[in-house]
């Protein structure tokens, strides 16, 4: 049940995608700061906030008073389609006028259309990191749950190594992280990234996901480290507000710490009956946590 349901809400964001950067000027020159900078930021998945594939997800950030968003990417044909230039228009627009940013990509439609076996998201994924640099985004993230789980597919994880190890020269070449979000547990990912052997794949971390399936969060963030995390998702199926849960965040921002981690933080969780509420209530005490001058 636990694992459709995020199959589901992950495989219903991808209906198209795009990005911007916070002013992006001629040509969609990246100027994501916060990259740079390597401060800690907030932002929400489109998807969890209703607006999947929809550059209005950034007027929904801004009204949240979060610093952006991650959005959608799928096979192409979608409205706001990140391949089409007039799509990437839209959404440089909207980041504009709200004044919010696009922190990564998000490719849920592989839990449905299965990156370990369906030929199509092999270039699925290439159009991705053509995208992530036509906008300035640094992370895509490839999701393996629902049809594409690897959790003891010894055949699926070895095609999912043979086509990374052929894309990811692609994306070290034009400076993208594909970020691999998964139920393995820290031990399984690491087996993959080092078989992999590319310093443009990372894990993407989700908190609730791990802590659900019952692996020492606080112990994996270490193990992994900050060179092998690019992005965090901020979760907690307890559908209680942040704080009062079973996350500690105050002992997972210790974690980062201890590795030097700093970088996006995206929410992404049930919404506890009025998305907007609960969301203003998550980012305020996220933001006492992981406020953005650390």
């Amino acid at each position: 049940m636990k694992d459709l349901r995020v199959s589901r809400r992950q495989a219903l964001a991808c209906v198209g995608g795009a990005a911007a950067a916070l002013s992006l000027g001629a040509g969609l020159r990246p100027l994501l700061a916060a990259e740079e900078k390597r401060v800690f930021k907030i932002g929400v998945c489109d998807w969890s906030a209703g607006k999947g594939g929809d550059p209005d997800v950034l007027r929904v950030a801004a009204e949240l008073g979060l610093d952006g968003a991650m959005v959608t990417f799928s096979g192409p044909g979608g409205k706001y389609d990140l391949r089409k230039p007039e799509a990437r228009k839209a959404y440089e627009d909207a980041s504009k006028k709200h004044g919010t940013v696009i922190s990564s990509l998000g490719m849920g439609c592989l839990n449905e259309i299965p990156y370990k076996s369906d030929p199509r998201t092999e270039e699925w994924v290439s159009d991705a990191i053509d995208a992530a640099k036509a906008v300035g985004v640094k992370v895509i993230l490839l999701a393996f749950f629902g049809k594409g789980d690897l959790k003891g597919d010894k055949a699926g994880t070895d095609e999912v190594v043979k086509r990374l190890k052929k894309i990811a020269p692609k994306a070290e070449k034009e400076g993208v992280i594909l970020g691999f979000e998964s139920w393995l547990n820290a031990d399984e990912h690491l087996a993959i990234l080092d078989a992999v052997g590319s310093p443009a794949v990372h894990v993407y971390y989700d908190v609730g996901n791990m802590t659900l399936r019952k692996y020492d969060i606080l112990k994996e963030i270490r193990q992994l480290g900050a060179k092998r995390l690019c992005e965090f998702h901020a979760k907690d199926y307890s559908n209680k507000p942040f704080g009062q849960g079973q996350i500690d965040f105050p002992a997972v921002r210790k974690a980062m710490d201890d590795i030097g981690w700093r970088g996006w933080i995206q929410l992404e969780e049930d919404h506890r009956g009025n998305m907007m509420v609960a969301y203003k209530q998550d980012r305020e005490y996220l933001k006492t946590i992981f406020p953005p001058d650390a």
